[in-house]
């Protein structure tokens, strides 16, 4: 059993570093994009939507303006 869970968490760690940094962003916005959908209020939900669409080049200049 131990050794089915070190395999896993193994393949799992070879897999997420695999990723590029797009892609880790692209799946985060994703699921933030998903849970935007299911908020009940339209307003809140537009900006969440609005704010999942960010772009990675996008977010790393905001990051970038804000940290000057």
């Amino acid at each position: 059993m131990k050794l089915h869970a070190f395999t896993t968490a193994l393949l799992v760690g070879i897999s997420v570093a695999a990723c590029s940094s797009e892609q880790l962003y692209a799946m985060g916005r994703n699921a933030q994009r998903s849970e935007c959908i299911k908020h009940p209020d339209a307003q809140v939900r537009d900006r969440c939507l609005k704010d999942a669409g960010l772009s990675s080049d996008a977010y790393k200049r905001e990051v970038e303006d804000v940290s000057k």
